[in-house]
């Protein structure tokens, strides 16, 4: 994969419960850590998301530091008190080379 190609949209659910919502993300990347060798035996350069960032109606709501530890295509799972219909999550991450990607989710 390359830093350049856009990825997939991160995967984004929600489940409003009550007055909160279950919050469920995948984001879509190779996450290498920059340990692996390839078949020819030269090191893997590192590759991973490092900055991640969720917002509500354009409000912080988390915000996190990532490594080289964290696994291909990382899932993130949080609850989010006083959500409601019609309220904008969206989510930016950044990689270690620079590439970012954002996606939002309308909660229903």
């Amino acid at each position: 994969m390359d830093a350049k190609r856009p990825t997939e949209p991160t995967r984004i659910r929600a489940q409003i419960q009550g007055d909160s919502a279950l919050v469920r993300m995948r984001m879509a990347h190779e996450m290498e850590s920059g340990q692996r060798k390839n078949a020819a035996g030269k090191q893997v350069p590192a590759w991973h998301i490092d900055q991640v960032a969720v917002q509500l109606n354009g409000k912080p709501l988390l915000t996190a530091d990532w490594g080289p530890g964290v696994s291909r295509n990382p899932y993130l799972q949080f609850t989010l008190k006083k959500a409601k219909a019609g309220d904008k999550l969206s989510v930016v991450w950044r990689d270690n080379k620079g590439a970012m990607r954002t996606d939002d989710l309308l909660l229903v």
